[in-house]
């Protein structure tokens, strides 16, 4: 696996929370579009944010958000809950594939690649960099950030 330590500023996210299996926040992706009434705005990117650890927390109760990046000054849609991707120091690997993939890597990062370096995790998120629904699924692109102390 290939990691590489980055400090990462704070970011503004315009989402949908979610509350269960990490799995299934597809379908808020899903209402996301309902709420822009539009394009994005520019400069913004997909993300989802994990709040829990799910190797501690029930999956039932397990919270996620799926959305949108905001760029300073960009107001929040309507509909949408504003939060904040803690800035600080993350492992930063990349996903290329399609999105069932994306467990796997998760596991190899938290339980193989964390440990391994003398890491504690904690606040995590993915940044989908392409088009799911104009990229080949094997050429699907997911930046992986795992807030490291």
């Amino acid at each position: 696996m290939d990691v590489t330590i980055v400090n990462q500023p704070e970011l503004r996210v315009a989402g949908i929370r979610h509350i269960g299996p990490y799995s299934e926040i597809g379908r808020e992706f899903g209402r996301l579009g309902y709420f822009l009434n539009g394009p994005p705005p520019a400069g913004s990117q997909m993300i989802a944010l994990y709040h829990d650890d799910p190797d501690t927390t029930p999956t039932a109760n397990l919270r996620s958000d799926a959305g949108l990046t905001l760029p300073a000054g960009a107001p929040c849609p309507s509909g949408l809950i504003e939060h904040r991707a803690p800035a600080g120091k993350y492992a930063r690997t990349v996903h290329k594939g399609g999105y069932e993939g994306l467990p796997g890597a998760w596991n190899e990062l938290k339980k193989e690649w964390l440990p391994a370096n003398g890491y504690r995790g904690s606040a995590s998120y993915e940044i989908y960099v392409n088009n799911p629904t104009t990229t080949e699924q094997s050429e699907l692109l997911t930046e992986i950030y795992l807030r490291i102390d």
